[in-house]
């Protein structure tokens, strides 16, 4: 352990979490792992009934449990438990706790960045090596623009904004306050748009004119993607959070507080309300419109639009009542056939 490792003790945290401790208090923690590889300094959580059972294996100091589940007996002598109501939100705050520092650029502009005159850098903002930002792009305050990032002309990267290595943000876009896009997204590249010519001869690009708005408080995963609109704007709301190798199309409009999950897909002018929750690999067709709070669950493929409040699943996604039906219903085919077959043999006799 160094002299700049972060330490707390059972106690602390029970505070710090407004838990209930069971079990000594002067425990040293000095970081969170998973249940399998916590050391005796480092705390972990439980929150289901299997992790429950399992607390007697393991080698942590201490665990954070949600009420009401009662983990296997240990020495109590050698460990500590925080009950809270809780425990994936407790590790939330334990998180913070521990989080190592954030490596930034320096505040000021690196040498081998390359600023066009008339783009505007605000008060504080960190400006990584290599970053290119074009004419009249505005740069927010305190905001932190990583190695490699590139700016193009007429840009706007909100205040405290975010933007990690190697990132992309296409000409006339909009980045908001408080922003995250991690290494390789890329804002504003033209939307997937053709269209046969009239003599056969190939493919006809549809000029891609729009923007590309991502409002305050949202966070985009690596490699992600959003198109700017054929015309008009796509948008991503406030406070939604994508993840890895999502593919938001042109002219798509996100609503506020989304989660989308990696490799799912949106096509071209997907109108998606409030509080929607996405699941990894689903694919959505164009011009679909999906109601506030509703879930579309993982790998599913969505061709009609889905009411506010629904669950969708399967491909095609279906509401999820009917779907497992229908599931329900291919797994007795195998003994349906067999018996159809043995009926039609008797009748053949």
């Amino acid at each position: 352990m160094n002299s700049t490792t972060t330490v707390y003790t059972t106690s602390d945290l029970a505070q710090r979490v407004a838990g209930e401790l069971r079990g000594r208090g002067d425990i040293r923690i000095v970081g969170v792992n998973s249940m399998d590889e916590a050391t005796a300094e480092e705390i972990t959580f439980i929150a289901d009934t299997s992790h429950a059972g399992r607390w007697r294996e393991v080698a942590a100091g201490a665990a954070v449990v949600s009420k009401g589940l009662e983990p296997s007996d240990r020495d109590r002598h050698a460990q500590a438990l925080i009950f809270v109501p809780d425990a994936e939100l407790a590790m939330i705050e334990l998180l913070r706790l521990f989080e190592p520092s954030e490596l930034l650029p320096q505040i000021g502009v690196h040498p081998s960045a390359v600023i066009h005159s008339t783009a505007t850098i605000g008060r504080g903002a960190r400006i990584g090596p290599h970053v290119s930002i074009d004419e009249q792009a505005n740069i927010g305050d305190r905001a932190v623009l990583h190695a490699g990032v590139r700016i193009y002309g007429t840009v706007q990267i909100g205040d405290d904004a975010v933007l990690h290595a190697n990132t992309v943000v296409r000409e006339r876009c909009r980045i908001g306050r408080r922003v995250i896009l991690h290494q390789n997204v890329s804002i504003g590249a033209d939307g997937f748009g053709y269209r046969p010519s009239p003599d056969g001869s190939g493919l006809l690009k549809v000029p891609q004119i729009g923007t590309a708005v991502i409002e305050d408080d949202v966070e985009i995963g690596a490699n992600s993607c959003v198109d700017r609109g054929k015309f008009g704007t796509t948008v991503i709301g406030a406070g939604t959070k994508i993840d890895n190798l999502v593919q938001i199309g042109h002219n798509c409009r996100i609503g506020r507080d989304c989660v989308i999950a990696g490799l799912a897909g949106l096509s071209g002018s997907v109108i998606v309300g409030d509080g929607v929750r996405i699941g990894g690999a689903a694919g959505i067709t164009e011009h679909v419109r999906i109601g506030d709070r509703a879930t579309i669950a993982a790998q599913s493929g969505v061709m009609r639009d889905i009411p506010a409040g629904d669950t969708y699943l399967g491909s095609p996604a279906d509401e999820v009542h009917q779907k497992l039906r229908q599931f329900a219903s291919i797994r007795k085919l195998p003994d349906w056939m067999h018996r159809v077959s043995q009926l039609l043999k008797v009748e053949q006799l």
